[in-house]
């Protein structure tokens, strides 16, 4: 078979035991494969708590109508507390997202443009005629995009709107690397020692780095994103890093100015949210640990952290809100810190506005923090205390993206969402999205599908709901990330958490390949395959008797089925048997129970393995008798690359379904290509 194939891929055989195979079925069982992969599920703002259980006084008067300056998961959350709270919403959109869930959501829609980000979405002109023709009194901007714009906040000042956000002084201080760590220093917070000019040319880099010592860390002063920076050990890195950083940032930022610190070996990456209002008010509402990365960008995140006590939390806390008073912030930011091993920690960073992990310290506070951005912008004082602030309870997220994981820890993969749900029955699960069945992941916007989010009483029961969730995800049409994500969580190390920013190429130092299956868990796939595929016969053979014949016919029972399964390149020969919803199977010596309901219509099979409940999904089923199913969150893909894309300052794989020679290629190096273009030809 060729194309995209999953995990521990099983070919299995029927042989004789007892009686002989009915005749229908023996048409099919020379070849049956079996496909080893994860599992998913669906919609926006919702869990079987209240995780953001702050209430909302009707009385407290603040907007008529907000417009919501982004697009995807972010503007569906902003929308569904303006709901809450009764304000009016306006969506903004490109052409291409006309149809999406934050546009169907809004109480009205504007389209700025087609859909490159810079026509649209980074259209100021075009966003700041949607407010005036919408009469929106405020905008809220998400993350990304206009978000820490300076400009875009004083353009909304001179029309009279409010921006849902800190003022333009503490954008533009916390903005520049270079000015937010001078001011950091000054209100003294830890900072990581080094250069706090800005670096002329090579020359110089190379001169302050040997002044600081290596290892340092060469970063883009307008940046962010995990954009522009590189780490150097030695001068000829230096020199190179320099280069690379000066062109990335310009290119990203339009700024090419750099500094140079020294790098923090195996640190840990924990910020801090913070709250401030217009009447000098300010709080820390605990930490959130961010140290699993991928490109300096993060992939799970989790409040509180493992790592911190009490006493570091507080001193924490209490240099981010010193920094946050020092510019008169006022709104939802976010502090970021480097710890290292022994809780020393140093100042990287102040996000001026809401960030993608939000969802985790709500859970564990009990706060709205898009309500609490709302009634600072109306001008309202915080309604709490810092002896308010709780840690209740554990809260973990996983960014699950459009993204092959093999690759790199994840490239972007590209399509439509030919089936999509989200695992929200389950409880403690939230999740964040902005798509649903039959969206697209663009190549023009970041894959994010969406933020999975679980809640337990502990870090134990949280990290459970969310390896139970990852199962029940259901996600067909694109690559995604899952398999890696379910890796992460049931990793001894990051159960211990004994993590830091460089765990993914630690335990995967030649990349992630996959879940690889224990004896036990072999042994389990293997009676759970074997059971579905007799089931799936079954299933087929009582549609034949009664569809295609007036008479009934009588079938010799089967007393057990003998099957030959090719695993992983070994062969293994399982017996089953079955009674009612059990099978009763003997895998090389081991006996084994599968108890389901086979129910063979859904995407999702819950089976029971000797008291092991494990959820299943079957991919897809041929006539023929071939089977695709996912197990315990292993995704692979076979195929050649033929070319990259790239989307979103990120690179696209593509690979061949099947073996060929290259025929043609219709595209060059920096063309834009869209769905459906052609772009190589085989024969």
């Amino acid at each position: 078979m060729a194309g995209f194939w999953t995990g521990a891929a099983a070919l299995v055989t029927a042989g004789r035991r007892g009686r002989r195979w009915p005749q229908p079925l023996m048409r099919s069982v020379a070849l049956w494969t079996v496909k080893h992969v994860p599992h998913y599920s669906r919609r926006y703002l919702v869990a079987s708590r209240t995780l953001c259980s702050a209430g909302y006084d009707s009385n407290e008067k603040t907007f008529d109508k907000i417009l919501i300056a982004n697009r995807g998961e972010i503007a569906c959350r902003v929308i569904k507390t303006c709901k809450k709270m009764g304000i009016k919403t306006v969506a903004i959109h490109s052409d291409v997202d006309a149809s999406s869930v934050h546009v169907k959501m809004a109480d009205e829609a504007v389209c700025v443009g087609p859909a490159p980000t810079s026509k649209s979405y980074l259209n100021m002109d075009a966003i700041m005629d949607a407010v005036r023709n919408t009469r929106a009194q405020a905008v809220h901007p998400g993350y990304g995009f206009l978000s820490e714009n300076k400009e875009f906040a004083k353009c909304l000042a001179a029309e009279d709107v409010i921006f849902i956000g800190p003022d333009t002084h503490a954008i533009q201080a916390m903005g520049d690397k270079i000015e937010s760590k001078l001011l950091a220093k000054k209100a003294k917070v830890n900072t990581i020692p080094g250069f706090d000019g800005v670096v002329k040319d090579a020359d110089e880099a190379v001169r302050i780095a040997r002044e600081i010592g290596y290892p340092v860390m060469i970063k883009a002063s307008a940046g962010g994103g995990g954009k522009g920076m590189r780490i150097a050990w030695d001068d000829e890195e230096t020199r190179d890093g320099f280069r690379f950083s000066s062109q990335e940032a310009a290119s990203s930022f339009g700024d090419d100015r750099l500094l140079i610190e020294k790098f923090i070996d195996n640190p840990r990456h924990i910020e801090i949210q913070v709250l401030g209002d217009k009447h000098g008010n300010a709080l820390w509402l605990n930490e959130r640990e961010c140290s699993i990365q991928r490109r300096n960008q993060k992939v799970v995140e989790e409040a509180p952290s493992i790592f911190l006590d009490s006493e570091t939390r507080r001193a924490m806390g209490e240099q981010a809100v010193a920094l946050a008073k020092a510019v008169n912030y006022s709104s939802a930011g976010t502090v970021e810190f480097l710890v290292d091993s022994k809780k020393n920690f140093y100042f990287l960073e102040m996000n001026t506005r809401l960030q993608v992990e939000h969802p985790v310290t709500e859970c564990i506070t009990g706060l709205d923090l898009v309500q609490e951005m709302i009634r600072v912008a109306k001008g309202y004082p915080l309604r709490h205390k810092q002896a308010d602030i709780p840690i209740n309870g554990w809260a973990v997220e996983c960014r699950v993206y459009a993204e092959d994981p093999y690759k790199s820890f994840g490239l972007p993969s590209v399509g439509r969402l030919s089936q999509y749900e989200e695992p929200i029955r389950l409880p403690g699960v939230r999740v964040d999205s902005g798509i649903q069945p039959g969206s697209d992941i663009s190549i023009y916007y970041d894959p994010m599908i969406s933020k999975l989010i679980t809640y337990g009483s502990d870090r134990t029961e949280a990290l459970k709901r969310m390896e139970d969730a990852l199962d029940n995800y259901v996600i067909r049409g694109v690559t995604h990330n899952i398999a890696l994500l379910r890796e992460v969580i049931i990793n001894s190390r990051f159960i211990e958490g004994n993590i830091n920013t460089k765990f993914l190429s630690d335990v995967y130092p030649d990349g992630f390949k996959g879940h690889q299956l224990t004896e036990t868990e072999r042994n389990q796939f293997l009676a759970v395959a074997s059971s579905l595929f007799v089931a799936s016969q079954l299933r087929a053979q009582h549609f034949q008797d009664h569809g295609n014949s007036r008479v009934p016919i009588v079938k010799p029972q089967v007393a057990s089925w003998e099957l030959s399964v090719k695993l992983h390149d070994e062969i293994h020969t399982v017996i089953a048997s079955k009674s009612g919803p059990t099978f009763s199977v003997e895998v090389d010596g081991s006996k084994l129970n599968v108890t389901s309901t086979w129910n063979l219509a859904s995407p999702l099979l819950s089976v029971n393995v000797d008291g092991t409940q494990r959820t299943i999904q079957c991919l897809s089923r041929e006539a023929g008798g071939n089977m695709s199913i996912q197990f315990l969150g292993t995704v692979v893909a076979e195929g050649q690359e033929i070319c990259v894309i790239e989307a979103m300052k990120m690179q696209n794989s593509m690979t061949a379904g099947k073996t060929g020679k290259v025929k043609s290629v219709h595209c060059k190096a920096g063309d834009t290509v869209g769905e459906g273009d052609l772009l190589v030809e085989l024969e």
